[in-house]
This record gives structure tokens, sequence and C-alpha cells, in this order.
């Protein structure tokens, strides 16, 4: 792959998207590669967690507007019908982002409109000290159509969502944690530490229990509190499968 790395480790696949020079905004190409990355993380047995994050000085700085915008300049319905399946980086931002296993966000520097959607499509963000988040689409005429509206009502309020989308402006790391946009933020040198510290906890439980939390909270959102409540306690007994595992777990706990 010429525009990203892909590694595995320790049952975590390492993606470092790898256009520095562009500041690895997404083309054609990144997409396309993204998109193998996520099918092969889908379906690998060796792996449960995935980081994400950029090389250089930015973790993506959105579309490449010198592709994006003419390829959408006379495009017909169905063509936007059609994208409408299939969102950018990949489409973890909308298609594949029923992959139910983690993906961590470890946000270098910055992450921009469409770099800013990715790293929401992420389940857990982690950010340096040095990361910038900004909705920068209303600038150019456009607003988010990759998830970001969406995710970022979720995630932080329709408050946020509607400040953050309106103004364009830019948000710095530490209000970014206010705002809730973020798990943590760390010296730049401590960012990939901190995102494999996260996944070595997350490799420590039941990978069909954190599988299933990531689906529960996809299902509940939206609904009524009764619907949601009734979801959560199935998802949350059905996990269990047939208690081999829980027993086996249960069994180490006490003899600790």
């Amino acid at each position: 792959m010429e525009k990203l790395t892909y590694e595995k480790k320790n049952r975590t696949a390492c993606i470092t998207l790898n256009r520095p020079e562009a500041l690895n905004a997404l083309d054609e190409e990144l997409n396309r590669e993204l998109e193998e990355v996520w099918n092969d993380f889908a379906s690998c047995p060796e792996t449960d967690v995935a980081i994400i994050t950029g090389a250089g000085k930015a973790f993506c700085s959105g579309a490449d507007l010198k592709t994006f915008i003419p390829k959408w300049k006379n495009a017909d319905l169905y063509s936007l019908r059609q994208n409408a399946e299939k969102g950018l980086a990949g489409g973890i931002t909308r298609g594949k982002h029923r992959i139910y296993k983690p993906i961590i966000a470890a946000i270098n520097g910055h992450a921009i409109g469409a770099g800013f959607e990715l790293a929401l499509a992420c389940d857990i963000r982690i950010a340096s000290e040095k990361a910038k988040f900004g909705v920068f689409e209303t600038r150019f005429g456009l607003h988010q159509g990759d998830g970001g509206l969406v995710r970022l009502c979720a995630v932080a309020g329709t408050a946020v969502a509607a400040d953050l989308s309106m103004t364009g402006r830019e948000v710095k790391a530490d209000e970014a944690l206010k705002l809730g946009l973020v798990s943590r933020v760390v010296p730049a040198e401590e960012l990939m530490k901190t995102a494999e510290e996260y996944a070595e906890m997350i490799l420590k439980n039941s990978q069909r229990a954190v599988r299933s939390v990531k689906e529960t909270i996809m299902e509940i959102q939206g609904r009524s509190l009764d619907d949601a409540l009734r979801v959560e306690a199935m998802n949350g007994y059905s996990c269990l499968g047939d208690f081999t595992e829980a027993e086996e777990r249960l069994k180490g706990f006490i003899k600790k």
C-alpha cells in the first residue's frame, strides 16, 4: 500500500495514514486502501482492536478538495444515491461502520472536515496536545455528509454540533476534552503509548462482550427508553453464550 501503513502486532491492527505532504487528506487511492484495510481487519482472526493515526503533523485534513469537489460538480442524482451507501475513509464513516471490533483514534494533529468525521467514527479518541479539530466544510459551501453531524449530536449534543458546524471554528485539544469529543489529551510523545495501553485494556476483556457493547451502543441510539432497555438486556445477557468463557473468567477472578 502506497498511502498508508498497516501492521499487526499483539492482536492489534495499527493503521497509519501516510500522505504527510498532503496532511493525510483522503483522496480516491487512500480511500481504496482504507477499504481494503477495513475488510481485512473485520475478518482477521488475529486482530481484535485497531489503532488509526496519521504520519507527520496531521491526523487527517479531510477530503482532498482538489479531487473531491470536481467529482460532485456534475454528478447526477443517482450518483448521489449510490454515494449514500458508502462513506469516506474506506467506508468506516458509513457502510462499514458495523465492524464491531473496537477502533481507537490516536489523533496526533489536525482532524479537520472528513478527518474529524473519521475520528468521530472511531470508538475511542485519544488526542495529542497538538491536536486540533474543526468542521471546515461550511467554509467551502457544504456541510458534513459522512456521519459528522449524526455523530457530533450523539457524542456531544445538538448544541455543540450546531456551534462547531455553523461557525466552522477551530477547536484545540483542551476544549475538545471539555466538550467530550475525546477521552484523553496527552503529550505528543505519549500518544501512541497511551493508545496501545487502551488497546491492552480492551484485549484483557471478553471480546464477545466488547463487540456486543459496540453493537448495542449503535442499536439503542434513537430508540425509546423502553426499547433501548430491552435491547440492552437482550444483548447483555445473551452475549454470555454457553457460559464457558464466563465461568473460566470467574474461576480466574476467584483465584486472585
